[in-house]
């Protein structure tokens, strides 16, 4: 056999004990782990916890398990939503006198859930509006990305808790590619073939009765394309302007995409005898403005969205403390009291069993909105202490688990 393993390695070597010259689907491994939310696929996939740390592993024709290893790690590098391939085993030993196929090892995603958990356990208030949204915004970025996908669908896409919406993240790769640029042609057939898809998917959670009545997957399906296409054409077309509005119709353009969750890569402009011709050319990678703000503050590591949330609240406080200590605080100063006098305390509150509903940052936005909402229903702002105290007791208790933990039981067979 031959394991071919990106870094770090240590994470690698503590997997080389499983019983990789058998069949995945009989492995009896105490490494074994059932995980309640994750999708369905068409190949044998088992997940592992070593050394407190979650993988799955997925059993797939050799070829494509070594195309889909190096792609992933493009993409990876790209900073793009995919998830984080370790390694692949190839050259496994024969089985049973028949030859078996490589085994593709990603590491878990942490509070990913599949379309189908999401509808069936409530993680979101419009489960269809805002997966349809995530997953058009993937497509559009793995497309900027130069990425044809190939299979686009909610069954091989993950999703996660966002700040209170989810964000999308991008989990097979068998059949994409990566091109310096799409055509129009190939970024026609995977939208389409999306669509296509999605219907589907939202026919079949129709029949389980997992989809609100409400809800036409014709409709839906039909407004992917659609959405695409607004979203597409917003951060990729051009603009002709008359040079006396050129500042701030520049401006402008670029906070919309901002707004939109984007970052501005480059700006062109280009001088005609019509006018100056805008180009705006859009970051690829998941924008990190304010999450990369956010970690030099306060050493959090969280998503774009919940950075923006985090960093209002740190604002807000150091407002706070300004007010109260009479004189200017550095916003160094601000985060790192924030830090450990509101976030680290909020979060020492969540009592161990209920550690894997959802992630500590996510958890800090859910407080702040309930912080909100019972600010408008007393009339005063109640304060993060007891906002936190009563969500922790009433709301986090009935949230569904979204976290697979390490040291659990055995996989029963």
């Amino acid at each position: 056999m031959r394991f071919i393993f990106r870094p770090p390695a240590e994470h690698a070597a503590g997997l080389l004990s499983l019983p990789w010259h058998e069949p995945l689907e009989e492995w009896q491994d105490a490494h074994l782990l059932e995980v309640a939310h994750r999708g369905i696929s068409r190949h044998v996939v088992r997940f592992v916890e070593v050394d407190g740390h979650v993988y799955a592993l997925k059993e797939i024709d050799e070829r494509l398990a070594r195309r889909e290893y190096r792609l992933l790690g493009q993409l990876e590098t790209m900073g793009m939503p995919a998830v984080s391939v370790l390694g692949v085993c190839v050259e496994r030993p024969a089985a049973g006198g028949l030859p078996q196929d490589a085994i593709l090892v990603t590491r878990f995603l942490d509070y990913s859930m599949s379309y189908r958990y999401v509808f069936s356990h409530g993680h979101a208030a419009r489960p269809t509006v805002q997966l349809i949204d995530a997953m058009v915004e993937l497509i559009v970025r793995l497309h900027l990305a130069g990425l044809f996908w190939g299979d686009c669908s909610l069954s091989n896409t993950l999703f996660r808790p966002d700040a209170g919406s989810i964000g999308a993240y991008l989990v097979d790769a068998e059949t994409a590619e990566l091109h310096p640029a799409l055509s129009d042609g190939q970024r026609s057939f995977d939208i389409d073939y999306a669509a296509e898809r999605v219907g589907g998917e939202l026919f079949d959670l129709q029949s389980g009765g997992l989809l609100p009545e409400d809800v036409d997957p014709v409709e839906i399906a039909a407004e992917l394309p659609r959405r695409y296409s607004a979203l597409w054409d917003e951060l990729t077309r051009e603009e002709l302007l008359n040079p006396a509005e050129q500042r701030y119709r520049v401006a402008a353009r670029v906070d919309r995409i901002n707004e939109l969750g984007f970052d501005v890569d480059e700006i062109e402009l280009i001088t005609t005898g019509a006018g100056v011709r805008l180009k705006v050319h859009t970051q690829v990678a998941e924008t990190g403005r304010h999450r990369n703000r956010l970690y030099a503050l306060t050493g959090l590591e969280v998503t774009e969205n919940q950075a923006r949330r985090l960093l209002n609240d740190l604002r807000s406080y150091r407002g706070y403390l300004e007010q109260k200590e009479g004189r200017a605080v550095p916003e160094t100063v601000a985060g790192h009291r924030w830090r450990a006098e509101v976030y680290d305390r909020v979060m020492a509150r969540i009592p161990e069993d209920l550690a894997d509903r959802l992630e500590p940052a996510e958890v800090f936005h859910e407080i702040l909105e309930h912080r909100w909402f019972l600010s408008e229903k007393a009339g005063k702002d109640v304060g993060t202490t007891a906002a936190a105290k009563a969500y922790i007791d009433a709301i986090l208790p009935r949230t569904p688990s979204t976290l697979t933990l390490p040291g659990g039981d055995p996989l029963p067979r």
